[in-house]
């Protein structure tokens, strides 16, 4: 995995850079992805950030090497399965910090994605706040037919574009989405021939960064917080980030 980003520009890029593994992930791309995370989070500058992936493939998921006995510098899932309660807890805690910062008011998140998004992939696409997919794309949640859950924080994410019913569908089955039922379903904001993917990618993120920064942040938290909070405190969640707006909208007239 490797971070784009110039000082001082409003736009970063994070690249994943497996190709040979279709971006398959392990812990150490968790670890790296959080520092990252980190790192973007503290920077003032950065409004938008693009993830995407070199090769075919978006992410195959996790690492084939994981479910035997690791890599050379990773536990295999035996090892960590045998860990007790609290370290279990907080390994699988721990993991999901890499997908947790994504959402962050701080900055806008998209996902170009294409090829398969499996598992891990689907959830890490999942974790952003946008996604624009290739016509190729092929999204699958395979952890149930592995006799697990996803639990790297994409079920939140997945019932609220898609419904419960839909959602769990996708997850009991494992079965593949295609494109245009991503777009059809709010999984995807537009399928695009693959070529076309960076210059659709790079046309929504121009569009976001032509609003004024202080109001996209604002904007992202009311509409995060609609889907869980009662429509009269949703409407004292909009006055109390439109107050500050306005008034600095006064100062400038």
């Amino acid at each position: 995995m490797r971070l784009e980003h110039e000082p001082g520009q409003p736009v970063a890029t994070v690249v994943l850079d497996r190709p040979a593994t279709r971006n398959a992930q392990t812990p150490a791309t968790w670890r790296a992805l959080e520092a990252v995370g980190d790192r973007l989070l503290g920077d003032p500058a950065v409004r938008v950030v693009v993830l995407r992936a070199e090769g075919p493939s978006f992410s195959a998921g996790l690492d084939r090497a994981m479910f035997g006995s690791g890599t050379q510098t990773e536990p295999g899932l035996a090892r960590i399965a045998a860990l007790d309660d609290r370290a279990l807890d907080a390994a699988i805690d721990g993991f999901q910090q890499a997908f947790r910062w994504w959402r962050d008011e701080r900055l806008v998140s998209v996902a170009a994605v294409q090829g398969h998004a499996v598992g891990a992939g689907f959830q890490l696409a999942l974790a952003c706040d946008l996604r624009v997919v290739a016509d190729d794309v092929a999204f699958s949640m395979k952890e149930t037919s592995l006799g697990l859950v996803p639990d790297l924080g994409g079920t939140g994410p997945l019932v609220a574009l898609v419904g419960y019913a839909r959602a769990l569908e996708v997850c009991a089955t494992g079965r593949w989405v295609g494109a245009q039922e991503a777009v059809a379903w709010g999984l995807a904001s537009i399928a695009v021939p693959l070529d076309e993917l960076a210059d659709a990618t790079d046309d929504l993120v121009a569009a976001v960064l032509a609003a004024p920064a202080a109001a996209v942040r604002a904007t992202k938290s009311v509409l995060r917080q609609a889907g869980t909070q009662p429509y009269d405190d949703q409407r004292a969640a909009e006055r109390a980030a439109q107050a500050p707006l306005l008034r600095a909208l006064a100062k400038e007239r």
